[in-house]
């Protein structure tokens, strides 16, 4: 009845109205974390566990790798309360709602929307449970409004050095641990095959239009393949996205700046870990022209999939893209601007990819394929295992859990 509610009054308001009504609304209601709660297991995931967007696909790496490791956890799925389309309604998770006392909470929700959330948890299970806040975002800093989900959090951690940077830019009371996302923890990721001896060779785009098309760029994308290969047959893109209806004249922009090429396809639609594994099988590069990203979750599946990347030398992707394991690609800076209006920001800047490079690259690496991929997955699975995760979380815990023990003696 809650997310009926919301989705209710959301829908009636303009989008910066509804935003500052329902933040400072739920912030004014909502149960505050005890300053007292102890780190503890179990760990409660919540986030958007049945929803194919980036945040749920966060969260649910991040069950998967606590689980993987050993460590008592549970989830709890907000994917309707946020009103994020349940479109991976199979993730089984061990229900955390009845999870009162201590414990320790891990919300892959952005700090605005923290409030909605622990209203809807209630004070029965946020209450004596450490909050941790796995947060993402893709400016060079933070908006104003997310300082209402900093009373709610022990700690933030969030999956690069850019978002880090990006917090700490408004954030000086908490601590901000960087945590990359167990991304190796999805489905098996089967190496790609060589393409020496596949034709047509194939580029790939990934994006999901409710990421924001102007911050994923595939139109940068679609004009470097083309700069590179025109409309020769023996070559293929293919720009899958997902989402289109949440921006409609964005899938209008993508297919009249493919001017009707026959070697370019496109796919709209929410694709199964399977279906996107066999698509990466028939890959041979990722675009990720991207003008800003968090982390890059598309960037480091298909690294895993053994798949060369050409991805813009800015923001999170920085973290793991270089030369030694993609194809960065030179940038210049502009101001964000962003016709969906969640990025929207003049006065900051995020990146404009040279097309021209990523076309020679694109040249280069039709007519001289190398071992690039192998080296990226390599690279891939010892970053971004479950392993190296559940080290890091019991790293950043464990300190804590000992200072407050140390405090209570005393």
């Amino acid at each position: 009845m809650h997310a009926g509610i919301h989705r209710l009054i959301w829908n009636r308001l303009p989008r910066r109205a509804r935003r500052s009504a329902l933040f400072a609304c739920t912030h004014l209601s909502a149960p505050k974390p005890d300053p007292d709660a102890r780190p503890a297991e179990p760990v409660i995931v919540v986030g958007c566990l049945r929803s194919s967007t980036g945040l749920g696909q966060s969260a649910r790496l991040c069950y998967q790798a606590l689980s993987a490791g050993g460590v008592d956890v549970r989830g709890i799925d907000v994917s309707s309360l946020l009103m994020q389309p349940v479109d991976a309604p199979d993730f089984a998770f061990r229900d955390g709602r009845s999870c009162d006392g201590p414990g320790t909470l891990l919300v892959h929700v952005n700090a605005p929307l923290m409030p909605l959330v622990f209203l809807s948890l209630g004070r029965q299970i946020v209450g004596d449970k450490w909050i941790v806040g796995y947060w993402a975002w893709e400016l060079p800093v933070i908006p104003p409004e997310w300082r209402f989900g900093v009373p709610y959090v022990h700690e933030i951690w969030v999956p690069s050095r850019f978002v880090a940077e990006a917090v700490a830019a408004r954030v000086a009371s908490v601590a901000i641990r960087t945590l990359p996302h167990p991304a190796a923890c999805g489905e098996r990721h089967p190496l790609a095959p060589s393409g020496q001896n596949r034709r047509p060779f194939t580029a790939l785009v990934i994006f999901n239009m409710g990421s924001s098309m102007a911050r994923k760029n595939p139109i940068a994308a679609i004009a470097a393949f083309q700069q590179a290969f025109g409309d020769r047959p023996d070559t293929r893109l293919i720009v899958k996205s997902a989402n289109a209806g949440l921006f409609p004249e964005g899938e209008r922009r993508l297919r009249a700046a493919a001017m009707g090429a026959q070697n370019v396809t496109f796919i709209n639609r929410t694709m199964r870990p399977l279906e996107l594994s066999q698509l990466y099988g028939e890959t041979d590069c990722l675009l990720s022209l991207h003008r800003s990203e968090g982390f890059g979750l598309t960037v480091a599946e298909a690294m895993l999939h053994g798949v060369p990347t050409l991805s813009t030398d800015w923001s999170g992707t920085t973290d793991f893209v270089n030369t030694e394991t993609g194809h960065p690609v030179a940038y210049r800076l502009v101001s964000a601007r962003d016709p969906q209006d969640t990025y929207d920001d003049p006065d900051l800047l995020w990146a404009e990819a040279d097309t021209a490079a990523a076309a020679g690259v694109l040249r280069q690496r039709r007519e001289n394929p190398d071992g690039l991929g192998e080296r990226a997955r390599d690279h891939a699975l010892r970053r971004f295992g479950a392993d190296a995760y559940v080290a890091a979380v019991e790293g950043f815990l464990t300190p804590r859990k000992r200072a407050i023990l140390a405090g209570a003696v005393s």
